[in-house]
């Protein structure tokens, strides 16, 4: 018998209730340990959470104000005949709540909104979320590792990094729940690794992986390489904006007679060396780089150049929000898995901002318009 119950029967919601919690029907109760109807049911409890984020509130007391603000506007969509739950039952659940069940539910709600194309960059890497670290518990922080479709600007699924492990290990397993075909998967010198290279091919897509001293004698073989053979194709972009002026030169080398051990690198067809040179307008300062990559792809240097400058949309599109607008590494969550839940939540509502385009408005005006405006929330929540 299964043990999965659903939340609702969706034939009892208004015809406007918003399409996203239909997916989260699977999502097993917490607190049903028993037989019985609880004071606040957990699809109330899901919706309250995902409007009030959305409309910029970042804790469970915060949450919890909306709520009570908000009540019959809520109400146009579910019954809340109990009223709104406290902001301590609201921290219980989702530290009850099975993560990796909710992880699959945000994943196919994804699923059923995002096209993605053939060849788009699916950028992977990880974060730490520094505010649910727990001295009391002997527990460090929570680490994620997320996969980014860059030009859809949307989060496709997290993978919890173990306390006893690393994004080596993770990031096979969040590989394993990816629909990524015909795609190019992009990770930082941590996923360069044989084993990861080949879960990339035999889920028919394409790997740049970059290569630095945890790899020194591929690294070494790659400088090597490229101080004895001339590239096949060069490329140089240039780059302004946040106060500095970036100039990046692609070199790509696919004939890898002389590269050692090139065979054991799964389908690995090119090795790419980035040449990058920054000038700070405002301190004067020049700075160097070089970087070197390997690839399953066998492309020019001006489309290499572009598929892994795309890999940093991770950081400056997806990381950098949640840290900046949605204040992720202040947040004190601590107890159970609270912390990677709201993670999840959080990625919903900038998920939902993005692909609200009646406005131009910048995301933290977004969220205080959806706060002040109950036409504006329910739109975006239609989106």
């Amino acid at each position: 018998m299964s043990c999965v119950k659903k939340m609702h029967d969706s034939n009892s919601f208004p015809k406007k209730f918003p399409a996203f919690p239909t997916f989260f029907d699977i999502l097993k109760d917490p607190r049903r340990t028993t037989k019985g109807n609880f004071y606040y049911p957990l699809n109330e409890i899901l919706f309250l959470v995902i409007s009030a984020v959305l409309s910029g509130a970042d804790d469970w007391v915060s949450i919890s104000l909306f709520g009570r603000a908000k009540k019959e506007w809520l109400r146009q969509y579910l019954p809340y005949k109990k009223g709104i739950p406290s902001h301590d039952v609201l921290g219980k659940v989702f530290a009850l709540l099975d993560s990796n069940q909710f992880n699959k539910c945000f994943m196919d709600w994804i699923g059923s909104i995002s096209d993605i194309t053939q060849g788009q960059v699916i950028a992977i890497d990880g974060k730490s979320l520094r505010g649910s670290a727990c001295k009391t518990q002997g527990r460090s922080a929570f680490h994620l590792v997320s996969a980014y479709a860059t030009q859809n600007k949307l989060c496709l699924a997290q993978q919890c990094v173990s306390e006893k492990s690393n994004e080596i290990t993770a990031i096979p397993e969040l590989l394993d729940v990816l629909a990524i075909e015909n795609c190019v998967v992009t990770i930082d010198a941590m996923g360069c690794q044989r084993e990861i290279a080949q879960k990339i091919i035999d889920k028919k897509a394409d790997y740049i992986l970059m290569v630095k001293n945890n790899q020194k004698n591929l690294k070494e073989q790659v400088e090597k390489v490229f101080s004895i053979q001339a590239s096949l194709s060069s490329n140089e972009q240039i780059d302004m904006g946040h106060g500095r002026i970036e100039k990046r030169i692609c070199d790509v080398i696919d004939r890898l007679e002389f590269l050692d051990d090139h065979h054991l690198w799964p389908e690995l067809n090119s090795i790419i060396r980035i040449k990058s040179e920054r000038h700070n307008k405002q301190t004067g300062q020049d700075s160097s780089e070089i970087r070197y990559y390997i690839s399953s792809l066998q492309q020019d240097a001006a489309t290499l150049n572009d598929k892994i400058r795309q890999h940093w949309a991770i950081e400056n599109n997806l990381h950098w929000t949640l840290d900046v607008i949605f204040n992720e590494d202040a947040l004190l969550k601590k107890k159970g898995n609270s912390p990677i839940n709201f993670s999840i939540v959080t990625k919903m509502a900038l998920t939902l901002l993005e692909k609200e385009k009646s406005t131009k408005m910048s995301k933290p005006s977004k969220r205080l318009n959806a706060a002040l405006d109950d036409e504006y929330r329910s739109l975006i929540l239609k989106t």
